[in-house]
């Protein structure tokens, strides 16, 4: 099994935080994993995205050209990476963004209010949290308990108190795009 991911986004928006949770969970699960950050030179507001690889054997190339899931937090990374999800895959869509639909039809589609839950849950920066929640409810490569465990040893001290609201997040994403995907027919 050899999974990829592509979280991409505006810098400020939490994309390489989600994909290092993800490399974590999947590290505390036993399974090999590489993870490689990219992104502009703003701190915020500039491009960002990550690749994540997860597999249960050695992974021969940290590259990805056809991910089997894509997270878009924003309309310019939907239309960069929308082509290249894997027909079956999974493609995760930040609504509070993105202003079109997606018009692939041959992967499972969840469109995310993603910015609005996190507003409801009292932190914008929440919404890395709800997208990776979101993405596991139908990319079940890591449970939601090890990605809860890698953001307790890995949220950085000053975030330590953010910790059961980042676990409410992840949960408020999974349940909502248990609800609400596209699945291809």
């Amino acid at each position: 099994m050899q999974k990829e991911v592509i979280v991409a986004g505006f810098g400020g928006q939490g994309v390489l935080f989600a994909g290092q949770v993800l490399t974590y969970a999947a590290l505390h699960q036993g399974l090999e994993v590489t993870w490689i950050p990219s992104y502009g030179p703003e701190m915020r507001g500039g491009t960002a995205n990550c690749t994540v690889v997860i597999a249960d054997e050695e992974i021969g190339s940290p590259l990805v050209k056809k991910p089997t899931a894509v997270i878009a937090l924003n309309l310019p990374s939907l239309n960069k990476y929308e082509k290249l999800v894997q027909p079956g895959g999974v493609l995760i869509v930040n609504q509070s963004m993105v202003d079109r639909i997606p018009e692939r039809s041959d992967v499972t589609l969840v469109l995310i209010p993603a910015n609005d839950i996190a507003d409801e849950l009292g932190s914008s920066k929440m919404l890395n949290m709800v997208v990776v929640g979101a993405l596991l409810a139908h990319f079940p490569v890591v449970t939601l308990d090890s990605v809860e465990k890698a953001l307790s040893e890995h949220l950085p001290a000053k975030h330590q108190h953010l910790l059961s609201l980042n676990g409410e997040a992840l949960r408020r994403g999974y349940d909502f795009a248990s609800q609400h995907a596209a699945v291809p027919a």
